[in-house]
């Protein structure tokens, strides 16, 4: 086991497109993605270590995006993490570019490093599920 946080799945896959809704029709069509209204597909699958269900999620976005700046890539990733604090405190801590950026809502936790070739990593915690029942 390792003594710092570390990645444990692929949380999305993002990139641009110069039309999202044709690019994502073509996905669902051809390839049998199930794009939702979004624009965008949730691909399940299990971790491998804690048997934990989880999502990669699959979603282009307009060419004219900012989101994923200060990247100029046509690309973002997204890993899930357990530990987001953790994590962005070893990378700062190893001399990466961790952007101040942070993003904390319903959807779970994000923060940005910048990799060396200059590409947004976004890094995911998911929300803790709510095991509690009314």
């Amino acid at each position: 086991m390792t003594d710092k946080p570390r990645v444990h799945g692929l949380g999305g896959v993002f990139f641009k497109a110069d039309d999202p809704k044709a690019l994502s029709d073509w996905y669902g069509r051809h390839l049998g993605l199930d794009v939702s209204q979004w624009g965008g597909a949730m691909l399940p699958w299990k971790r491998a270590d804690t048997g934990e269900e989880a999502l990669t999620i699959w979603s282009p976005f307009k060419a004219d995006t900012t989101y994923f700046e200060p990247s100029q890539k046509s690309y973002m990733l997204n890993f899930r993490v357990d530990d987001l604090e953790g994590m962005l405190d070893a990378l700062r801590a190893e001399g990466c570019q961790v952007l101040e950026r942070r993003e904390d809502g319903e959807q779970g936790k994000f923060g940005y490093v910048v990799d060396p070739e200059g590409g947004l990593v976004e890094l995911w915690q998911p929300p803790v599920a709510d095991d509690a029942t009314s």
